[in-house]
Parts: structure tokens; sequence; C-alpha cells
């Protein structure tokens, strides 16, 4: 009898204390050097878009973000070895990652920008770059995707330990171009003159949170606080302090989707849940 009474006791406790998932703190990681998403601040500690963002996501959540700032290459395989809750450097959303880790809904737009030195003459079509290095950030979803395109176009790919490094082969001029994705390129030639944005390669794609495949219910409340996000214009707000322009007219940054994860790619459940903010 006094081993129900206590049973029954802890499942009411339980439920009145919420989910088990509820932390007082989460670990997330970024890339620390990926402006302006995260970057380093004068005084100490980072700064940018994405750190906003976390640092939104924990104080919707009553839990504390201890973010960590690292190089990209290692922070997927970190997250699947438990080192991380889950991620908030920009991560593009492709079928492969989908097969292997749980994502959030799209909460940007993406498009593949290059960098190139200032006065190079104009870029019109991808294969404009044959012969030539393009530099990108190892592990990054541009380092994937110019690999695959290397024997059809005909460049050569240098990867760095981040994007900081990959302009800077530009500048050098170890590398002819840089490829990132548009916020990230846009803000690098906005800081330097000594480079300019060129060829745009629309992907369609877009960055959404990472998660491990069986933190479902992690995801789910992490998607939800970012729909209420979107609805009452906190991310819009963001994307002008950061980039400097409201975001496009039906982009992810505006428009909650049906479900939770992104459409089209594993992971995603079309449950008919509608945001509760």
């Amino acid at each position: 009898m006094f081993t129900r009474l206590f049973a029954t006791a802890a499942i009411t406790a339980a439920m009145i204390t919420g989910p088990a998932l509820a932390k007082d703190s989460y670990t997330v990681a970024l890339d620390g050097t990926f402006a302006p998403h995260a970057m380093p601040k004068l005084d100490g500690g980072i700064e940018g878009f994405n750190v906003d963002l976390a640092n939104e996501i924990g104080k919707r959540l009553g839990a504390e973000m201890n973010i960590v700032a690292t190089q990209f290459s290692g922070i997927l395989p970190g997250l699947q070895a438990g080192t991380y809750d889950f991620v908030v450097a920009p991560t593009t959303i492709t079928e492969e990652r989908a097969n292997n880790l749980l994502f959030s809904e799209g909460y940007l737009n993406t498009d593949f920008q290059f960098v190139v030195k200032a006065g190079t003459p104009e870029i019109t079509d991808l294969k404009e770059f044959n012969g030539k290095v393009i530099a990108v950030n190892k592990g990054s979803a541009y380092d994937s995707w110019a690999r695959e395109l290397a024997d059809e176009i005909g460049w050569t790919v240098e990867s760095f330990g981040s994007n900081t490094d990959a302009v800077q082969a530009v500048i050098s001029g170890r590398a002819f171009a840089n490829v990132a994705g548009n916020t990230v390129s846009a803000w690098a030639a906005k800081k330097n003159p000594n480079i300019e944005t060129s060829f745009l390669y629309s992907t369609g794609k877009v960055w959404g949170m990472p998660f491990r495949k069986e933190d479902t219910e992690l995801r789910d409340t992490v998607e939800n606080v970012i729909e209420c996000m979107k609805i009452d214009g906190t991310i819009a707000a963001m994307h002008e302090k950061w980039f400097g322009m409201p975001p496009a007219e039906g982009s992810v940054a505006l428009t909650p989707l049906p479900g939770h994860g992104q459409p089209g790619f594993d992971g995603y459940a079309e449950d008919g849940h509608t945001p509760s903010c």
C-alpha cells in the first residue's frame, strides 16, 4: 500500500512540475566566427543573430542557455555524442543531415553567395569559376556542395576551419572566391572594403535547428517557441538588426509551417498542431 501511495504521489508531482524534458539550462553550440550570426565582442563573449535567437528561446523556456562557440566541423558530431542538447548554429537542412538528425522547421532562408576581391569582373554563371580556387568553411553545406560540383564546374575547393579564414584566403590571393550563406557574405563585404559580393546561387534551402533523432519532444517544444517568435515579429526584428533589412514576404522568418519539422524531410511530423503563444 505504501509503495502504491508513493508511486501515485510521484506521478502527481511530475504532472505538476511539467514534462521530464524541462531543464534549468541547455548547452547549445554555434560557430563563434560566423558573422553576423555569431562573432566575438570587443569586450569578450559573442554576439550575433543566432546568439540573440538562442537567448530568446532560453528566455521563453525559462532556462539558461549555455552557448558554446566552436568550429562548425565539430558541432554536429558533438550533438550526436551528447555534448550539446541541440544546435543553434545556422545549419542547412539537407536530406543527408535529416536522415541522421531531427530538425526544427526552417527559421531563415539561405542562398549561396560568392565573395571575391573588390574590382573583380561580374560573374553571371557558375561556369565562369572554372579553374578557380573556391574557399569554404570546413564541414559546412557550402563545403559539400562545392565538392559535389568540382568535376562539373572545374573548380578546386579548399576548406578552412572558419569562414573568416576562408574569406581571408580570398583577400590574400590563396583563393579566387569564398562561398557561404548570403547573409554571411553580405556582412563580410560590408565590413571589408577589399572584397565584394559576387554571384548569388538560389537554393530554395532553409536553416533549421538540429536535435538528436530521439529528442522529438524537445524539438517540438523549441519549434513552438520559434513559431511564436515568427508570429509576434521577434525574428523579423532580429533580421533587421543584424542584416540591415526586413525578411522577404513569405519567407520562413515570417511564416510558421504546418506540423513539426521541415516539410519534405525525414523527421517531419504532420500532426496538425497550431502554435500556442
